[in-house]
């Protein structure tokens, strides 16, 4: 399966999902599916009308409504992620955040501990790949006098934090096999765009690698931040963290579009080829060929999200 089969579908769904812990949530245009393997082999779905948590027409405005779909698809990915998890949790033991969050929200913990992972993992991502590789760059400003060249510097340091991360976690055997759902995910995808029974075999022939992955989501962001950031200089340490702060809105909204774009376009050109490539590289890291069993359950939770109306998931 080549690159450019995966611009050249013939239909351009919305539907997307997300690797679990042995299984897959796929996400459709009103219906959200988690379909898990048990340990004793049985596959078990769980189905859920999608209810936004944004609602108002503001936050579904070009490049506005990038950051409004990330936070989202977060909490609505570490909710089925904790689901997937239940079932192969035997030896885990609370941590403290959890007893605490237990303690003070009770039953209605668990919508805490989603959200407070969600922040968690947004503080996480942005103290490591946005504010920390420019705090590593402020080392180097008395030697680099050039503005757009500190950017540049910056913008390779996260880039390179980001594919040492992927590439590490890769190594881990749990990961391994998450990654391995991730290429079902984008093979089960691929085959209903092309309109094919989803089957095993069908699912078999098509590529791991998709351009509206959240992985070229992330890689995109990388980029464009080294863009945006580029258009600041290099202030003092405090306006630097409050410049990457205040515009992380915006780049999360422009990689958005772009992915959006690619997603929507009808054929191969020398713009989705540029945009794309990046992305398709570190899917190369986060994706993997499955095992059949694996791809049987990428087809269940996709079979659940499919609407009838061949047009409502129309990109």
């Amino acid at each position: 399966m080549s690159d450019k089969d995966n611009f050249n579908a013939i239909k351009k769904t919305s539907i997307g999902g997300q690797a679990l812990i042995e299984g897959i949530m796929m996400k459709g245009p009103d219906r959200l599916a988690t379909a898990v393997r048990k340990p004793d082999g049985e596959i078990i779905i769980r189905k859920s009308e999608i209810k936004p948590i944004f609602k108002n027409k503001f936050f579904k405005l070009p490049i506005i409504r990038g950051s409004f779909v990330l936070i989202d698809s977060l909490i609505s990915g570490v909710k089925e992620l904790m689901y997937s998890a239940e079932f192969y949790g035997e030896d885990y033991e609370e941590d403290a955040i959890d007893k605490f969050l237990k303690k003070v929200f009770k039953e209605k913990a668990d919508t805490a501990i989603i959200y407070v992972s969600v922040i968690l993992a947004l503080l996480f991502s942005v103290g490591i790949f946005i504010l920390g590789p420019s705090f590593l760059t402020n080392f180097l400003k008395n030697i680099v006098q050039n503005t757009f060249v500190l950017n540049l510097i910056e913008g390779v340091i996260r880039v390179g934090l980001f594919v040492l991360y992927v590439t590490l976690i890769s190594k881990l055997s749990d990961i391994k096999r998450v990654f391995m759902y991730h290429g079902s995910e984008h093979k089960t995808i691929h085959c209903y765009e092309h309109k094919e029974e989803l089957t095993v075999e069908n699912v078999r022939k098509y590529s791991t690698l998709h351009p509206r992955c959240g992985t070229s989501f992330m890689v995109n962001v990388l980029l464009i931040s080294i863009i945006v950031f580029s258009f600041f200089g290099w202030p003092n340490p405090v306006m630097r963290v409050v410049i990457r702060l205040a515009t992380l809105p915006l780049i999360a909204g422009l990689s958005y579009e772009l992915n959006k774009y690619v997603g929507r376009c009808e054929s191969e050109n020398i713009f989705t080829k540029i945009i794309t490539y990046p992305g398709f590289l570190i899917q190369k890291i986060t994706t993997s060929e499955p095992d059949d069993s694996m791809i049987e359950v990428a087809i269940a939770a996709m079979n659940e999200v499919i609407p009838q109306n061949g047009e409502d998931d129309k990109w």
